[in-house]
């Protein structure tokens, strides 16, 4: 059975240190973590390293709906590269790349079957963005 991969990519104004601990530290990560700002993420836990889980609660801000989103590192290569696979057996691989002062962040991730692809891409694609613009702005 063959997966579908979807790409979502930002290049932020940061240098590859600050994106990449912005992007890994949980206090850094309940503060973009979510796709629109009725959305939170009131925690984020982080053990990042091969076998080391990841963690993080995502709910609308009016208690109306949550989940949690939960996976295992298979690769970490500091600063760089991190892949992970989700509870349900997806994979997703983060890159980061320098770019003299800038930093594009690319995540290729399995897509799922529930949702439509297009709607996928767009909330990975708006949790990036949101990433880029709380970089940005601290």
């Amino acid at each position: 059975m063959s997966t579908t991969k979807i790409t979502v990519e930002a290049t932020i104004n940061a240098e590859p240190k600050k994106v990449w601990d912005y992007w890994t530290v949980p206090t850094h990560i309940t503060k973009w973590n979510f796709a629109s700002d009725d959305w939170q993420c009131p925690k984020a836990e982080n053990d990042l390293k091969p076998g080391g889980t990841y963690f993080a609660r995502m709910e609308a801000k009016d208690g109306s709906f949550g989940f949690d989103f939960e996976a295992v590192y298979d690769e970490v290569i500091d600063g760089q590269k991190i892949t992970y696979t989700m509870g349900d057996g997806r994979q997703a691989t983060t890159t980061f790349e320098d770019l003299d002062g800038a930093t594009t962040v690319t995540t290729v991730f399995d897509a799922e079957n529930s949702n439509p692809i297009e709607i996928q891409q767009q909330g990975w694609l708006a949790i990036l963005n949101n990433f880029k613009k709380y970089v940005e702005v601290n």
